[in-house]
This record gives structure tokens, sequence and C-alpha cells, in this order.
């Protein structure tokens, strides 16, 4: 290998990115514009719901569990009905998502019988939201029954009805339970398999459609100095990138940070490896820019937001598609990035999904590295 004509190819493709507008917006806007968008744009934290009330009877009891559901940060009393007609159209107009109807004879019925019930009406159309509203009305209406059965006994002079088990929940890791701390660290694998194999698709196609290949060909380099030269400079903006992601997350949305950054580096660089040698090898294949990008759209965006972790669990997923996720190499990177930043893992008990890139990043090598020919079939 040489090192002179290496170098000659690695200038000649930065030079390519930097004259072109369209690849410069790809490798340094896009990811700034994809952090802030999906940072903000994504989240699985359901809280303000829009909740209306039918309250029948008005006594301060009613008032007072009514007022529970304000206090509270996961509702938002949006309008106040007066009957089932306005709660129909309330409903169905989508003014609220959950509404709250409280009988004319509640007061009387708890404090008669200690016990007493109100209605909770769904808007399930969004069956995720709906059942965690429901959760969250249950829990407001648990905790006012507590109070009221605390205040009947302290009234009546008898002793508070113990609960004999109780749970102390210690949450690790994430510990306000924001979806941000999770989704946000799973956008960089999503943006630098976007934006490496983006990139990279277009090396060759690129010298197809622009007529370069036969002074390429014609050259004295090897293919696999073609291949390293035309990728080297990506590599370096593929870790540009990289910390403008992680720097975003870090300071900008305070997405907590506990490992290393030798770790985050030296994983980085695996996986970058990966997705530059994926794009490599749909650039040798197609030589069209524009069949390129598709195809390269289409194996890094979809596995990536679908199949990696990133965004839904993938222990929750049919066991048929779980084990399609073990073929999709962002699903290690993801695994990584989250135990780098929320519990601080090291090299050693990364072990796994490094390992699983190591093997990722040589098929993709061999295969790469035999995929150029320098001849014009």
């Amino acid at each position: 290998m040489n090192v002179v004509r290496l170098g000659a190819i690695a200038r000649k493709e930065l030079l390519q990115v930097w004259r072109d507008p369209r690849s410069l917006m790809i490798a340094l806007l896009l990811p700034v514009v994809q952090m802030l968008m999906l940072g903000y744009g994504v989240s699985l934290d359901i809280k303000h719901v829009p909740l209306c009330t039918l309250d029948r009877e008005g006594s301060q009891q009613s008032l007072a569990l009514l007022k529970a559901f304000e206090s509270t940060q996961y509702f938002d009393v949006v309008k106040i009905l007066a009957n089932d007609r306005e709660l129909t159209a309330a409903i169905d107009g989508g003014t609220c998502r959950i509404a709250i109807v409280i009988p004319p004879d509640f007061s009387q019925r708890l404090n008669d019988s200690g016990t007493s019930s109100i209605q909770a009406i769904v808007d399930a159309t969004d069956d995720n939201t709906a059942s965690v509203a429901a959760g969250y009305a249950q829990a407001v209406v648990a905790s006012f029954s507590q109070q009221v059965q605390l205040y009947a006994s302290s009234v009546q002079g008898r002793p508070a009805v113990i609960t004999p088990i109780a749970i102390q929940s210690r949450v690790w890791f994430n510990e306000d339970l924001e979806s941000k701390n999770f989704i946000i660290p799973g956008l960089a694998a999503m943006i630098l398999a976007l934006v490496g194999a983006q990139l990279t698709s277009l090396t060759v196609s690129r010298e197809w459609e622009r007529g370069t290949m036969e002074l390429l060909i014609s050259t004295p380099v090897t293919p696999m100095e073609v291949m390293l030269g035309k990728l080297l400079p990506y590599f370096g903006i593929g870790l540009i990138d990289a910390g403008i992601c992680i720097a975003l997350a870090v300071f900008w949305f305070q997405v907590p940070f506990r490992g290393a950054f030798l770790t985050l580096f030296a994983t980085t660089a695996l996986f970058l490896v990966v997705v530059l040698g994926i794009g490599y090898l749909i650039s040798v294949s197609i030589r069209s820019q524009l069949g390129a990008s598709q195809i390269a759209l289409l194996l890094t965006m979809l596995p990536t937001t679908l199949l990696s972790g990133y965004a839904f669990p993938i222990d929750q997923m049919p066991a048929p598609i779980q084990a399609l996720t073990y073929l999709v190499h962002a699903r290690y990177y993801v695994t990584i990035l989250k135990g780098v930043f929320l519990k601080g893992l090291d090299l050693v008990q990364l072990a796994a999904p490094i390992l699983a890139l190591m093997l990722y990043a040589a098929v993709i090598a061999f295969f790469a590295a035999r995929a150029f020919k320098k001849t014009l079939d």
C-alpha cells in the first residue's frame, strides 16, 4: 500500500465534499438539525393530559377530589362540563382525552358506607396514552382515598388502617424517569448511521456519473487504496458528527453521562467502520447516486429506527422480530450508548455488544475490500 497514493485519494475525496453543498449540509448541518428536532419532538413522557370534569354533586369532597387532579402535572383541566351533551361533544371533538364524572350521591355514599365510585371516560383512539392516563387517574383516586381514610379515622378516634406490605421503589440510572435520557443517546446511533451511509454511498457512484471512473482505473492505485482513501475523510467527519451529538446530548439536553469518553470514542470508531463499509458496498454496487442514496436510506434509517432498541424496547417485540434485531448493527451501538451514558459501563462490561460490532466490522470490511474491481464492466 502506497501512502502517497492513499493520501491523494483521501485529499481528492475531501475536496469533493468541500465543494459539494449537499454533502456539506449532510455532514455538518444534518446532525445538529436532527438532534434538535428529534430531541425536542420525540418524547414518551405523557404529561398534561387534557381533562374535563362533570361534577353532578358539587360538594366539598367532590371539589377536593377534582382539586387533586388539578394539582398533578399529569392532567390539565381544560373544561368544566355541565351535562352529558357537553361531555359527549368534548370527547368527540378532542377537547379532552379523559373525563371525570362524579355522581350526585358521591359524598353521601362515602360518608354512609365508606366507599363510593366515580366514572372515568377515556378517549382510546391512542391506546397507549389512554392506558397511561387511566393509570394516572387511578393513582390520583387512590391517593385521595387514602387521605379520606386517614381523616375519617382521626375524626372517629380510631387508629388508621395500616397496609401490612408497602413497596418503596428506588429508580436507578434514570432517576427522574425522563424519556429524553432514554431516547437522546440512541439518536447518535441513528444520525451516524444515516449520515455515514448517505455520504459514503455516493463515493464510487459519483465517479461513474461524472465520467471520472476511467481516469481512476487508469491510475496505479489498488482497490484497497481506493477504499481506504475514500473512506478516511468520512471517518474523520463521522467522529466530528459524533462529537457534536454527544456535546448536544450532555450540555444542551442535560442527559447524564456516567461513563468514560475513551470507551465511547473507541466504540464509536468501531461503529463508524461498520456504517462506512455498508455505504461503500452500496456505492460500488449501484452506479446511480440517487439509487445508492435511496438504498442507503432504506438499509440504515428504517432498521436503526425500528429494530435497534432506540425508540422501541426489543424485549417487547415478538420473538421472530427479536431474533431479526441481532442482524441490525445499530442494536449493539445503541446498547453501548445507553450503557456508557446512563450506567457508566466500561469496556469489560460492554464486551458482548463490542465483540458483536467487531465481528460485524470484520465481515463488512472483508466484503468491502473485495467489492471494487478496476474494470469498466
